[in-house]
């Protein structure tokens, strides 16, 4: 079988060389740009082509009050932005720019630096540098880049629901098209679960609905619609399978893995051993007949001492 494995670039065969990033004259785009960041109150240093693909982008500063995270993106650590700004203090430098786009509004999305932006906030900063990209959908594309902290399962599907709805406002093209930004189907279900309730342990469903999931080939707007309707099964579910551990617990059993061990009881697809996706309406529905009829009282205490899987959240 033939390696699917990239074959990396020949040194210095990609991109521009560095005394051709700055030497051509900028679109006209870039600079009406650099007219409105003027205007805006800001201050351009300049602009150039980045050295991979020779995309224009401008250096500048910003004034502060005008930055804003994108609203898509994952919840703020206020132990990150306090760890952020101490070490930025000390240094008494500011040294990372953090990337913008531009609204219409004369406002400035980052999609990759809250927690600088925060973090300059918290020491009474009245500007910050950043590197303004021209086309605005970039800002939709960018968070595979952000590697600032890492995701538990809560902030990924946050951070991919947010940026759904964020996109279905301004793309219509197929669910699907958008596999590289949101990276797999079940998290777009499982954040619409986490928006409307924040203390649902999702860890016990994602290996179920990880079998289950696709991206849909109906447009964006349409696919979140559907989204919605599955996620309002899936907190169906979730309540009983609550209610199942309720019961297990009046019985005495205490196990970190309770409701781990319920949805692996309910999942029709622990036994099939196979990588081929299997139905979800089918297997979801199958699920909530058997949660309605869980029976705590046929549990026995040797069959919760092996169970494992994520602690419930």
């Amino acid at each position: 079988m033939a390696s699917t494995k990239k074959t990396a670039s020949r040194p210095h065969s990609r991109g521009l060389s560095a005394d051709r990033l700055g030497s051509a004259s900028p679109p006209a785009a870039v600079e009406r740009l650099t007219d409105a960041i003027e205007a805006d109150g800001g201050s351009v240093v300049g602009s150039y082509r980045d050295p991979l693909g020779g995309n224009w982008q401008v250096l500048a500063g910003l004034p502060i009050d005008r930055v804003d995270p994108t609203p898509f993106q994952r919840d703020l650590s206020e132990a990150h932005v306090k760890r952020l700004a101490g070490a930025i203090d000390k240094l008494d430098r500011y040294l990372d720019p953090v990337i913008a786009v531009r609204s219409d509004e004369g406002k400035y999305w980052t999609p990759n630096g809250y927690h600088r932006l925060a973090a300059l906030r918290h020491l009474g900063g009245k500007s910050i540098v950043a590197l303004v990209v021209p086309e605005r959908e970039v800002a939709y594309r960018i968070l595979a880049l952000n590697t600032e902290k890492a995701h538990n399962l809560r902030e990924r599907a946050l951070e991919a629901i947010r940026l759904a709805q964020g996109l279905a406002e301004l793309d219509d093209r197929p669910e699907r098209e958008f596999e590289a930004e949101f990276e797999e189907p079940a998290l777009l279900t499982l954040g619409l679960c986490y928006q409307q309730k924040g203390r649902f342990a999702g860890g016990a469903y994602h290996p179920v609905l990880k079998r289950v999931e696709k991206f849909s080939g109906a447009k964006l707007p349409r696919a979140l619609e559907m989204r919605g309707e599955r996620a309002a099964k899936l907190l169906e579910l979730d309540e009983l399978v609550n209610e199942a551990v309720a019961a297990l617990k009046e019985r005495g059993f205490k196990s970190p893995y309770l409701k781990a061990f319920v949805v692996a009881r309910l999942n029709p697809l622990r036994f099939v051993r196979t990588r081929a996706k299997a139905d979800w309406e089918d297997t979801i529905g199958k699920m909530l007949k058997a949660a309605q009829r869980f029976d705590a009282a046929k549990i026995r205490a040797d069959q919760i001492s092996g169970a494992g899987g994520p602690p419930e959240e």
